[in-house]
């Protein structure tokens, strides 16, 4: 891939028209254990649409977006290169490269890909970046602590610079009264919430103690006609004697 990347730059001929921000190096700040984005910018000064393809000597370390593409005249675009994790070892130095290659789009342009096999060599113009990887400094890390500090606080604490003035102001008397009023009938709707409630609770008593009766009078009305009818027993009994007596005694009399 080398090789061909130095071949490429060997038979172009033109002077890059376009240009790249940052122009020599792609800087990648750690750490590493995740993925790392660094933007290449690219601009067309010219009047003419320029076709455009990114390259590198390390593709499976990198993913570009987008790596290819149409840059209209005046305009500008950004392209994404994001580093894979990987373990990095400072006394190791980068040597992966970029290379953005460009080519005048035809004006009669329908096929991009007939564009990149159709041209010339002398019409290919391409520049090289360096990649250079950073570990944050002590400081950068202490900053950045403090900073992820500050918006979790920033979230914690409730928005009140974005609430309107008159929210924030104290309020005036009609309000407070309004307030006030409010709350007190919220209270006597509470009050008489509670008091249906121990009515209810008192009609459920009364209506336990009804059922209770009703359920018991059946053996107490039972109670009194056995009674009624042992003291009838009792008094029939006694007049039959009486009578017996009285029969006993007047026959004797007869006699």
């Amino acid at each position: 891939m080398s090789e061909r990347l130095t071949n490429v730059c060997d038979m172009a001929r033109q002077e890059q028209v376009l240009q790249l921000e940052p122009p020599h190096e792609l800087k990648f700040r750690g750490p590493f254990t995740d993925v790392v984005t660094a933007t290449l910018k690219l601009g067309n000064p010219t009047d003419r649409n320029v076709c455009f393809k990114v390259k590198t000597t390390a593709p499976r370390r990198y993913c570009v977006r987008p790596n290819s593409g149409i840059i209209d005249a005046g305009t500008s675009i950004n392209v994404s290169v994001m580093l894979q994790p990987f373990d990095y070892d400072p006394n190791e130095k980068s040597k992966h490269k970029f290379m953005v290659q460009s080519v005048l789009a035809p004006y009669d342009m329908t096929d991009m890909e007939g564009v990149w096999k159709e041209a010339k060599p002398e019409e290919l113009m391409d520049s090289k970046l360096r990649c250079a990887f950073e570990l944050p400094l002590e400081n950068d890390k202490i900053h950045a602590s403090e900073s992820n500090t500050n918006v979790s606080s920033a979230h914690v604490k409730p928005e009140l610079s974005s609430l309107p003035k008159s929210a924030s102001s104290s309020l005036d008397d009609g309000e407070v009264k309004k307030i006030t009023e409010e709350c007190k009938r919220l209270q006597m709707e509470v009050q008489r919430l509670r008091e249906e409630n121990k009515q209810i609770r008192e009609d459920d008593g009364l209506r336990k103690r009804k059922v209770t009766s009703m359920v018991s009078s059946p053996h107490s009305s039972s109670s009194q006609a056995m009674t009624k009818e042992e003291g009838l027993s009792t008094r029939v009994l006694a007049l039959c004697v009486l009578f017996f007596v009285i029969g006993v005694i007047i026959g004797k009399l007869v006699l």
